[in-house]
């Protein structure tokens, strides 16, 4: 069995496809983990859907920024932006099924080795804080009371965790690290209004997340998407899979060995034009 792990798809259907052919991904062999923004500003965020539903245990997809905004606009918690392609979903005759399968989704997961996020994980969490503070959004979203978190679940504040945190500020942390982060603080304050930009682009102050000194995942290898800008990144303690396939860059996986260093990047180069904008 291998197992796979890709970058944010963002409705490129047609990468998305090519990309399984050419691995050869097998539903009855292989293993795949996509890493959240499963949906929005690509043409196809339809069929990404179908296509991922239709592959069942074989593939599991975490939760990004873009399919939690997915849902937001599906309860109209938010309004739907002028550069939002995710009409085809809302209308289809299959949306309640779909959207109810994608609430379903992890923020966190540890497979192979490896902890899988969408974005970031704060300096002050262990791998085994993270997947536990994970779990306690999981319970909410796939709970009765998902909408109603829903409207509180936006916001930038609090910034910072602390394990006193209660209710809804504990949660929205929780959520904007696993779905937004990409710098904090040394002091694990995060920043969200850089959205472009690579290691040499921190504000000053902060710096990416994987960098601060001491933070207690250093041991650990994590994976993430979210940071077109970034790319493709590896090392031993961090995977960056975000190659900006819907901004005319590429779609990209990798096949994980039985070490956790042995990694093959395969990539397919995005089809269509370049999206207007840039990454959020």
């Amino acid at each position: 069995m291998a197992l796979y792990l890709m970058g944010d798809v963002q409705g490129c259907d047609g990468a998305l496809g090519r990309l399984l052919d050419l691995i050869d991904f097998s539903p009855s062999r292989d293993r795949l983990v996509i890493l959240g923004d499963l949906v929005n500003r690509g043409p196809a965020s339809l069929a990404v859907l179908r296509r991922l539903v239709a592959l069942d245990n074989a593939v599991e997809c975490l939760l990004g920024n873009h399919d939690l905004h997915l849902l937001a606009v599906s309860l109209g918690v938010r309004k739907a932006h002028r550069s939002d392609t995710v009409n085809d979903i809302l209308q289809a005759a299959d949306r309640l099924a779909l959207l109810d399968w994608l609430r379903q989704r992890p923020l966190a997961l540890s497979e192979g080795g490896v902890l899988m996020v969408h974005a970031g994980v704060l300096p002050q969490w262990s791998a085994e804080q993270a997947l536990a503070l994970a779990g306690e959004v999981h319970s909410v979203l796939r709970g009765p009371e998902w909408g109603a978190f829903m409207h509180e679940m936006y916001g930038n504040q609090p910034d910072q965790w602390n394990d006193a945190l209660e209710g809804a500020d504990r949660l929205r942390v929780v959520i904007n690290a696993f779905t937004r982060l990409r710098y904090c603080s040394p002091e694990g304050r995060m920043e969200f209004e850089t959205k472009t930009g690579g290691l040499e682009h921190a504000p000053p102050g902060y710096m990416p997340w994987f960098d601060v000194p001491g933070r207690n995942t250093r041991s650990d290898v994590v994976a993430f998407g979210h940071w077109s800008t970034l790319g493709w990144l590896s090392r031993p303690d961090i995977i960056s899979l975000d190659t900006g396939c819907v901004w005319g860059g590429a779609l990209s996986a990798v096949r994980l060995g039985s070490e956790t260093q042995s990694r093959e990047l395969i990539q397919v180069r995005c089809e269509q034009a370049q999206m207007p904008g840039g990454p959020a």
